[in-house]
C-alpha cells in the first residue's frame, strides 16, 4: 500500500498568513482598546504632591470616565480634570464646592453655603493645613475643587472655579504601589 506523504506532512503556515493574523488580532484588540479608553476608563500618573496624604507622587490610578456622563460629581469626589489655565495639563483634587453653592475659608475651616443650609466641612484626610481666605459664589457649571495637602496645592482657591465641561472623570482604581491597590481611592463620606 502506497502512503501519501502530501496527508503526512505537517501543515505550516505561510509568512503572510501569519502577517494577517496578527494584523487581525491587532485590529481587534485596538477596536475593543481605544473605544474604552476614550468613553469608559483612562491611566492616570499622579505628579506631585498637593494630594498627599491620600496620593502621593506616581501612584497609578484608573480613571471612570462614564460616571459623570450618566450622574452629577458629588462632594468630596476625587477628580482628573484639565487645568483651566493650560487645558494640555491634568490635575487631581478633591471636589469641596457644587454648583450654586457659596464656598467660605477663613484659615483651615471651610463653611459651605447651599440655599439655606450652612455647614463647616468635616475633612480628615487632610493632613496639612494652609491658612487661606477665600469666598466664591459658584455659578450653575462651577465646582471648587482644593487638594489634599493644603499647603501644597494649586487649586480652586489660586485660579477659581472648575466648569463641568473640563472634568475627565474620577478615581476608580488605585494600581499602584502595590500595598494600596483598591477601587475608589480616595473616598469619603460627609455626614451631615
Amino acid at each position: 500500500m502506497e502512503q501519501n506523504n502530501e496527508e503526512n506532512k505537517p501543515l505550516g503556515k505561510t509568512n503572510a498568513q501569519s502577517f494577517w493574523e496578527l494584523a487581525r488580532f491587532v485590529f481587534m484588540a485596538l477596536l475593543i482598546v481605544i473605544p474604552i479608553r476614550i468613553l469608559i476608563a483612562e491611566p492616570f500618573v499622579v505628579s506631585g504632591n498637593s494630594m498627599v496624604p491620600t496620593f502621593e507622587n506616581s501612584n497609578y490610578l484608573i480613571i471612570d470616565k462614564i460616571s459623570y456622563r450618566l450622574n452629577s460629581p458629588k462632594r468630596n469626589d476625587v477628580v482628573v480634570f484639565r487645568y483651566p489655565n493650560d487645558e494640555t495639563k491634568f490635575f487631581i483634587k478633591r471636589i469641596i464646592g457644587l454648583p450654586n453653592e457659596t464656598v467660605d475659608i477663613k484659615g483651615s475651616v471651610v463653611t459651605i453655603t447651599s440655599g439655606e443650609e450652612k455647614f463647616i466641612l468635616d475633612e480628615p484626610y487632610v493632613k496639612n493645613i494652609a491658612d487661606n481666605s477665600t469666598h466664591l459664589v459658584l455659578k450653575s457649571d462651577e465646582y471648587f475643587v482644593m487638594g489634599d495637602n493644603r499647603s501644597g496645592s494649586s487649586d480652586s482657591r489660586y485660579w477659581g472655579a472648575l466648569k463641568r465641561n473640563l472634568l475627565t472623570g474620577k478615581a476608580f482604581l488605585r494600581l499602584l504601589p502595590i500595598n494600596k491597590i483598591g477601587t475608589f481611592p480616595g473616598q469619603y463620606k460627609t455626614i451631615k
